[in-house]
Formats: C-alpha cells, structure tokens, sequence
C-alpha cells in the first residue's frame, strides 16, 4: 500500500470512529481458548479491560462472545467435541456457565458488570422480539453494564448443528438493532489476505467496499473441533452489516491490545465499508432478521417496475403463491429468472393472494369482496438488498 492510499485508509478509519456511537464485538472460540482446548482467562481479561475503556467514551458496548461449547468441552475433561446434539446442548449450558462468569469477574475489577443475553435467530425474526431485544439491550447500557450475547446453543438445536458462522452472522444482527455502529469480528487471522494466510506471498487487503463474488473466492475456510467459524462466515457477516450502513473491521483476536488500536485509529485488519445508502428501520428488519412465510412469483414487468421505477407490488403482476401467511408477514420475491431478488410484508393472506394473482387492482373487491390495499405490498414495505443465508 502506498502513502497516499495508506492515509487515505487513516482518514476513513478516524472519520468512522468518530462517527461511532455504539459498538459491537464478537469474538471467536479459537480466540477464547488455549491450545488444549480450555477457556483463556487471560484472554477474556484483556478484551474486557478494552471493553470497558470503549464503554467509558460514551459509546454503547456490546460483546458477542463464542465459546460456551469450547469451555464446556475444557471443563469436562472431554478429548473432543461431540457430534451428537444431545451432548451439545448439554454442553453448552455447562460451558456458557463458565464464560459468563470470567466476563463479570474481569468487568467487576472495572466497576462495571456483565449482562447475559442468550438469543436464537427466531427472538429477532418476529418484529416484536427484534425490538424487545432492542430495548434489553439499551436497558444494560443505560445501567452502565456490558451485555455479553450469545447463540442460546442449549436449544438453538439448527445453529448447533450448522457448521460455520452463527455468531458472526448473529452479531451483525445485533448490530443491526442500532444506528452508528461499528462491527469489529475478533479472530484468529489478523486480516482478509488475497491468498492463503498460512502462505508467505499473500498480502493483507487493508479495505474492501463491495463484498462481491470476487472477494468471497478468496476465502478457504476450514472448520476446527472446537469452532464454527470461518471467513467465509465473517465476510457475510460484512456484507450484511455494509448493508445496514454500519463499517466492519476483520482483525486478530489474538493481539492483545487490538481493541486500542483501532479506537486510535491505526491501520488494523480489514475495513469493510458501508454504502452511502443503506437499509434503516423497518426496512433492515425485513431484509435480515424478519421470518419469511411465504414466496411470490412474479413477472418481468413486475420485476422491472420495483426494481427500476420503485413502484409498489401489485397483484397483475404475481404469477404463483407458495407458503401459508398472514397479513404483515414477510414474504420473498422470486423473478422469472427463479433468483430472489427481495422480500417485503404483504398486504394481503395468502389464500387471498392466491385469488387476486395476475388480476388488476381494481377487480379485487369484486373477487375477495373488500379491498383495504391497491397493493399487495407497498414500497415503504419493500427491501430489494437481500444478503442470502
């Protein structure tokens, strides 16, 4: 990199720092453990010193802390992780025992405490939880604690059995929740790198605007006995947080003072960063969390007129309805190219969908006998930006 792009990439990082207002950190279980597989106490004390110094400029500070399984297999003497899901929720609630309680002890010497938040993905899918858990989380910082979330792996039994990924993807949820924020994912590669990280050609890539097809082939991810995760799971993570506005840092966990240095503005890791415009409100609900009941099939004119004129949906333009849903639930968009293209809250049930299908507006009265809505879904309720599962 030279001097010109380096100072370049020093103004972007001291610009979003100083526009950070609240801050998200998640952190892997190959950061959080030692070599033989047990929780690192030293580790966890350093990254809660750093929290609490964030903590102290004002800003809101939330951990997403991995681990509970690794702890968990540390502190039963096991040789390995199991595979069997009865073992693992098992497991899990042993282990998460242990990490929050390493958190609150080192927060504790910084007049500060820990908050346990156990989520699955579904708290955040239904409109209702997303805000109640907004609202916990303002809560905690509000009485000047430190929230430590994690995937509830006791019963989250998909997210136990899904191989990479879910604590990434659920911190840039959580980041979700906010505005100003900044994603930083701790792991154990210092950075994004153009080739292998293991090899000595391979370059670190400082920043990345646009987490595309190209940046995704870089990645080669490997799944460890005691972790899920992986790059590949943190550049979706990226994508999906880019997509809410919020700046996302890649870095290494292993470095003790990492959390320092990017709040001083150094050259850490790799910055992903946001568009200009991006996903805000009810919007960000719909594109990230919200639980999709159901699907619509449209037509190149119905495409064309959402994607390109930014018109509402509506009902001339569906072609075919699958799945049971209510009205105001979420429902994806499929074109005639079979590529969900976005998702919105429909207007209408989806047996009524299913009768107005390919008919004009006007004619829905006469078919279902009322009609509140001209649309099936409205703009204000459509998101055309999907970061995919």
């Amino acid at each position: 990199m030279n001097e010109s792009s380096e100072a370049n990439d020093l103004a972007i990082r001291r610009q979003i720092i100083d526009e950070t207002q609240c801050v998200v950190v998640k952190v892997g279980t190959r950061v959080l453990t030692t070599s033989d597989g047990k929780l690192d106490l030293e580790r966890v004390d350093r990254l809660a010193e750093q929290l609490c110094r964030i903590a102290d400029t004002g800003r809101q500070t939330i951990m997403v802390s991995s681990g509970a399984v690794g702890a968990g297999v540390a502190k039963l003497g096991l040789p390995q992780r199991p595979t069997d899901l009865k073992s693992l929720q098992a497991i899990a609630a042993i282990g998460q025992a242990d990490l929050i309680g390493a958190y609150e002890k080192s927060l504790q010497k910084r007049g500060r405490h820990a908050a346990q938040v156990l989520l699955t993905r579904n708290d955040l899918r239904r409109r209702s939880g997303y805000l109640h858990v907004r609202n916990a989380l303002n809560g905690i910082d509000e009485l000047g604690a430190i929230a430590v979330v994690n995937e509830n792996d006791s019963v989250a039994v998909s997210e136990l059995k899904t191989t990479f990924g879910d604590n990434d993807r659920l911190a840039a949820q959580v980041a979700g929740l906010f505005n100003d924020v900044m994603l930083i994912l701790l792991t154990d590669v210092s950075a994004l790198y153009d080739g292998h990280p293991d090899e000595k050609d391979s370059q670190p890539i400082h920043m990345v605007h646009d987490v595309d097809d190209g940046v995704m082939a870089l990645v080669d991810d490997q799944v460890s006995a005691v972790s899920k995760g992986g790059m590949g799971g943190k550049l979706r993570a990226s994508k999906l947080a880019n997509s809410h506005g919020h700046p996302t840092i890649i870095g290494s966990g292993t470095e003790d003072f990492v959390l320092d240095r990017i709040f001083a503005g150094d050259a850490v890791g790799t910055l992903f960063v946001p568009p200009k415009r991006s996903l805000k409100g009810r919007r960000r609900w719909i594109g990230s969390s919200a639980n999709v009941a159901g699907t619509l099939f449209l037509d190149q004119g119905a495409v064309d007129a959402i994607q390109k004129h930014g018109r509402s949906l509506l009902a001339i333009g569906i072609q075919r309805v699958e799945g049971t849903f209510a009205h105001g639930n979420v429902v994806r968009l499929i074109g005639p190219d079979g590529e969900e293209f976005g998702r919105g809250l429909s207007n209408y049930r989806s047996h009524e969908v299913a009768r107005i299908a390919g008919k004009p507006s006007e004619q829905i009265e006469w078919i279902l006998g009322h009609r509140p809505y001209e649309n099936v879904i409205h703009r204000n309720n459509l998101v055309l930006r999907i970061v995919p599962e």
